[in-house]
Parts: structure tokens; C-alpha cells; sequence
């Protein structure tokens, strides 16, 4: 059996880096070696996650210490790392391993936009790493599969943008759908807030109830923008629209389009599924099913619903993913496959965690 390749992880302490360490630990061809916290070094990875306790290899990941982000000892001991590390945070990171020849998978927002004055009006922060900016690639495989086998940098895409762009990508690359009315309304898990404690995330706040938030103004809509533009070969202004759900994990995207021409529930139907026949993880439902959270919890997969209102001439695309998972850590894991010459889907969750 060959050696696992050693990666590490800059960032253990919130979702990304809790999910990241659940789908490392069933991987056969990766080994994480190092993990790092500011505040949780000199724990060991079991101390904070019990769930990593056991025999083999997954009480060898739990007995791994934590230790403080040291660029040039992660270099020396990781052929990849992951950041799961706040915007801004990564980009100084991402340069030094990068230069030491360590290649990155970036679940930050810092080089998913290629335009630098895009990202600095949109996260308020300056771009120091302009010329990364332009290498980095987009780690959605559905469009990007061949370069991210080239990459040294993958920008792991967000987990809305995830939702909306998979579910776009037909309709526009067919030219089905105007681009002047696209509306993409969005609902998540309380989980894609991240782990930082707020009074907004607070069970109290978020149980039995049911919130729009950043409206107008959320962070991932040039991201989408940037995406579906480029599928469609023009520039798209969409609405992006973001609600929060009193459930864990899981994002429900409806996206409403205006068709270009007449078409049936059928014909749409029948072009999703050309497009996605060879995407093992993205599922178009038969027809006159509708996606759920349920079914892609902790999973890869992407579900795709269609619904077409000949009366209003809308084609209304419903999809659903695991916002920890395909929206963040376990597509950065698909990115690292790709780039480290492993299958694809190695050590990926397929199976939804249930009830």
C-alpha cells in the first residue's frame, strides 16, 4: 500500500477545520500531519474533537498535537495545506507556502475574485498578493477540472455561490434563460455563519424562527456574478438573496429565471441532464422531484430540481448541498485530489448522515 501524502490544515477550530478533520480521517490517500490553532496549540486533536478517539489511523489523527501556524514548518513537513482561516488571514499564509513550494487550497474568500478592486470594495480589506490573484483557480471541478490539476493555488469556492452557479451553469451555457432577471434566494444552516459565538447564532435566536439577512449586500454576490458571467459570455447583475435556517447544516437555493424562448419542463429536464451525465456529484432529479437538505447532508452531492411556469415563461431551478461539506471542506479535499494526482472522489462522503 503506498505512503498517504502529508497535508496540514492552518485554522482547526471552526467548521471547515472540525469537517475537515471528519472527512481527513477516512481518507486513504491523505495524512494530516499537522494542524494548527493560535488558541488551541499544545492540544492534542482528540482533546477538542473526541470523535477522533479509537483505534488505527483514527486514533493516530487524534493524537496529533496541535501547534502554532508555522509557514516553514508546515513546509517542511506537508506537500499541501488547507487554510480554513478567515479572509485576509490566508493571503500572507497562502504567499509563504506557496514560495517554500507547498501547494494551497484556500477556503477563504481571499482569491476566489480575480479582479483585486472587486475584492477590496467587497471585503474592505487591501489585496496584497495581486499576482496570486491571477494564478489562483476557481476549485469548482464542473468547470475548472482540468486546471486544477495544474494548480499550485485552488480557491475553494463558497458555499452559496457553490449552490447558485451549479445551478445556473446549464441554463446559461444553452442560453435558456435571459440574464437581466435572475433572482437567487437562498436559505442555510445556521453552521455557514461560522463558530465564533454572536447573539444572532444563538439557539434561542435562531430556533423556531426564520430570517433574511445582508440583503443587497452579502459578500458572495460578486463571486456568483463573476462565475455566471462567464458562463453566459456577457456581463450578469443577478439578485442574490440570503436567509437563515434553524437547522445545522445544508443550503436550499431556489433561483428564479426568465426563459429566452418557450420550453418544456421536459426539454429543460433533458439538457440538465446532458450536462451533468458525467458529474458523479451533482444529481439531477427526476422530474417532478424537488431537492431536500436532508439528502446531501454531510455529503458531496449537489441535487438539482427543475420547475417550469409556462404561464410566466420561468424556469425555476431548486438545488441543495451540505454547506460544510460541497460548499466548503470536502470540495477543498476534491480540489486537493485533483491537484495531488489522486481519484477524484477519494475519501468523500457520499452517504448522508441520517436521520
Amino acid at each position: 500500500m503506498a505512503a498517504r501524502i502529508p497535508v496540514g490544515l492552518v485554522g482547526v477550530t471552526g467548521y471547515t477545520g472540525m469537517e475537515l478533520t471528519r472527512v481527513l480521517a477516512g481518507h486513504p490517500g491523505l495524512e494530516l500531519v499537522r494542524a494548527t490553532s493560535r488558541s488551541e496549540a499544545g492540544k492534542t486533536l482528540a482533546s477538542l474533537y473526541p470523535y477522533l478517539s479509537g483505534p488505527g489511523d483514527l486514533g493516530r489523527m487524534g493524537a496529533l498535537t496541535v501547534t502554532q501556524p508555522d509557514p516553514a514548518d508546515l513546509a517542511a513537513s506537508c506537500k499541501l495545506v488547507f487554510l480554513a482561516v478567515p479572509h485576509k488571514t490566508a493571503q500572507e499564509i497562502a504567499a509563504a507556502l506557496i514560495e517554500k513550494g507547498v501547494k494551497v487550497v484556500d477556503l477563504s474568500a481571499d482569491f476566489r475574485l480575480r479582479d483585486k478592486d472587486t475584492y477590496e470594495k467587497w471585503y474592505a480589506t487591501p489585496h496584497t498578493q495581486a499576482k496570486l490573484l491571477a494564478e489562483a483557480v476557481y476549485g469548482l471541478p464542473e468547470l475548472y477540472r482540468a486546471q486544477m490539476k495544474q494548480a499550485r493555488l485552488i480557491a475553494n469556492p463558497g458555499c452559496y455561490p457553490t449552490s447558485a452557479i451549479l445551478g445556473l451553469l446549464p441554463a446559461l451555457e444553452q442560453g435558456l434563460v435571459r440574464t437581466d432577471d435572475i433572482v437567487v434566494d437562498s436559505k442555510s444552516g445556521t453552521s455557514g455563519a461560522g463558530r465564533k459565538a454572536g447573539v444572532g447564532t444563538l439557539f434561542c435566536e435562531v430556533s423556531d424562527t426564520f430570517r433574511a439577512y445582508n440583503l443587497t449586500r452579502h459578500r458572495h454576490t460578486p463571486e456568483i456574478e463573476q462565475e455566471v458571467s462567464l458562463l453566459a459570455g456577457e456581463t450578469v447583475a443577478l439578485s442574490f438573496n440570503t436567509h437563515l435556517l434553524p437547522i445545522n447544516r445544508g443550503i436550499l437555493s431556489t433561483i428564479y429565471t426568465r426563459l429566452a424562448k418557450p420550453l418544456s419542463l421536459a426539454e429543460a429536464h433533458a439538457i440538465y441532464a446532458e450536462r451533468y451525465k458525467d458529474e458523479d456529484l451533482v444529481r439531477v432529479l427526476p422530474l417532478g422531484t424537488l431537492p431536500e437538505t436532508r439528502f446531501v447532508r454531510g455529503t458531496m452531492f449537489c441535487d438539482i430540481g427543475l420547475a417550469v411556469d409556462e404561464r410566466i415563461g420561468r424556469l425555476i431551478i431548486v438545488t441543495s448541498i451540505d454547506n460544510l461539506c460541497r460548499g466548503a471542506s470536502g470540495q477543498a479535499v476534491l480540489g486537493a485530489n485533483l491537484m495531488l494526482g489522486l481519484p477524484e472522489t477519494q475519501g468523500l462522503p457520499l452517504a448522508p448522515l441520517m436521520p
